[in-house]
């Protein structure tokens, strides 16, 4: 990883934000799966980045139904970029998109396309759920493990999961295909919490990610998520600590839930 800069790694907010959202939520089969989605076409999840007291960057989540293939599928669409001062001195704009079954939640094609500084990564990933394998335009073919998910479906899948079966401190692992590479992870439930961030007041879900010591994180649980505690399950906040300081990352708006956003207290 590129050396920090001494007023900010930018590339370490998007980066990371990216891993909290996605990469490590890993709640599968020991929660029920409802076939019917709880996010609708059009729906549309924006958060603000920011180190301190210094906003460095925006993320976006939005969810739109369309056709692969003649098949009907959720085209779902993260964008983490950075703003203001922070673009100028250090300009990111990563994207990861999904095109899964609107069913199963299990993808069929992924998309990511990462632009940060003068690097640029672009790879596409199809799957092939039925014989566990997927195809990697950078990489070829990866035999993969029953019901593996890419990044962006990974944050759609975890919503759709019945939290309320969890008891505190239960370990859960999912499989994700990422970076030309195969991901186990674990995330720990931490039980129900009321949190304060710029937008209001909310209930919600905990979760600590399990994340791998050295390269950003200090100590394996330095990574805390929090879903709101309604029908929607989307992300509130997320806050990790890496050696550099503390980022956060905080829902601002919403467009077309499905459902009232009622873990919002008034």
């Amino acid at each position: 990883m590129r050396k920090l800069n001494k007023y900010l790694k930018v590339q370490l907010i998007v980066a990371a934000l990216m891993l909290a959202i996605v990469a490590n939520f890993q709640l599968f089969a020991q929660a029920s799966f409802p076939q019917t989605p709880i996010f609708i076409d059009g729906e549309k999840l924006t958060f603000k980045i920011r180190y301190g007291v210094v906003t460095g960057g925006e993320f976006t989540a939005t969810a739109k139904k369309e056709t692969l293939n003649g098949q009907e599928v959720f085209h779902t669409v993260l964008v983490g970029k950075t703003t203001g001062v922070i673009d100028k001195l250090y300009k990111v704009n990563d994207v990861y998109e999904s095109f899964f079954d609107p069913a199963t939640n299990l993808p069929n094609k992924a998309i990511r396309n990462i632009r940060e500084g003068s690097y640029r990564y672009y790879d596409e990933v199809m799957f092939n759920q039925n014989e566990m394998y997927v195809v990697s335009k950078r990489n070829g073919k990866v035999n993969v493990p029953k019901n593996t998910l890419d990044m962006a479906s990974v944050l759609y899948f975890v919503r759709r999961l019945d939290i309320s079966k969890l008891k505190v401190n239960d370990v859960i692992s999912l499989d994700t295909y990422f970076g030309d590479n195969l991901f186990p992870f674990f995330i720990v439930y931490k039980g129900r919490e009321t949190i304060s961030i710029g937008s209001g007041k909310y209930k919600c879900f905990k979760f600590a990610p399990v994340v791998e010591p050295g390269r950003v994180f200090e100590n394996n649980d330095d990574m805390t998520i929090w879903f709101s505690d309604d029908a929607n399950k989307i992300p509130v906040s997320i806050k990790f600590d890496i050696w550099v300081g503390s980022f956060r990352c905080d829902l601002t708006s919403t467009q077309n839930l499905k459902y009232p956003l009622t873990s919002k207290v008034k």
